[in-house]
């Protein structure tokens, strides 16, 4: 699903920057004798090298930002000159920020809130009619203006910025997310029909990276940090059943 959001978030951000949605009417890849729209990715996770990769297909400037050196490795040697890689510090997301069109928050830390990159003092020196679209508003927002939004009623403006900050994006595209989901799931469903849950989380680290509770007992690192309680080792829970 972070692939479908990350995708979506570039074609959502291009209809922001028209002058309608209160956007800087901009064309996304701009023309000939016209400079492309700068978009900004935070975080080069699955939703963020999608995101690059729908904006470099339209033509437009692309900047990625990450605290991954290997992953930013990975992303030049995956685009090459197509997209521009930093390492991510306080003060490169500030320059980035303040001087894109479009900014993409797609940063995650699975089973914590999202960090708050973009402060209130950013956007408020951000060009009039830029826009962010915050793929991180399920876990939080990584803007400290961000605030959940509905498809019904998607933006809204802050200091001049447009907000697109919608949960669940990937909604909007039901048949392309469903299809998705079930191609991404399907094999731990088998696993677990064929096998049983237990068995199944034991076999599967990967499986077993998305349990959270078990037996009363939490077992993700980051939700045990984000709640407040103690942390019990997934594997260990799963043989004391």
């Amino acid at each position: 699903m972070s692939e479908v959001a990350g995708r979506m978030a570039v074609q959502a951000g291009a209809h922001c920057l028209e002058m309608e949605q209160g956007g800087r009417g901009m064309l996304l890849g701009g023309v000939a004798g016209v400079a492309a729209a700068k978009v900004t990715v935070l975080g080069g996770g699955v939703a963020g090298i999608n995101a690059a990769r729908m904006a470099i297909g339209l033509e437009a400037r692309v900047t990625v930002l990450d605290i991954d050196v290997a992953r930013l490795y990975a992303i030049d040697q995956q685009f090459g000159a197509s997209v521009d890689t930093v390492f991510s510090t306080r003060a490169a997301v500030e320059e980035h920020v303040l001087t894109s069109d479009l900014v993409i928050g797609a940063v995650l830390v699975p089973g914590a809130a999202a960090p708050k990159l973009i402060t209130r003092e950013m956007v408020a020196q951000m060009p009039r009619g830029s826009v962010i679209v915050d793929i991180a508003i399920d876990q939080g927002g990584c803007s400290e203006t961000s605030k959940p939004t509905t498809h019904a009623a998607p933006t809204y403006v802050v200091d001049g910025v447009v907000h697109y900050c919608v949960t669940n994006m990937p909604g909007a595209v039901a048949r392309t997310s469903t299809f998705a989901l079930n191609n991404a799931t399907l094999p731990f469903i088998l696993a677990i029909a064929n096998n049983g849950a237990s068995k199944a989380l034991i076999d599967d680290p990967h499986l077993r990276a998305g349990l959270n509770v078990h037996g009363g007992r939490v077992v993700h690192q980051s939700v045990a940090e984000a709640v407040g309680t103690p942390f019990t080792d997934p594997l260990e829970a799963l043989q004391l059943g």
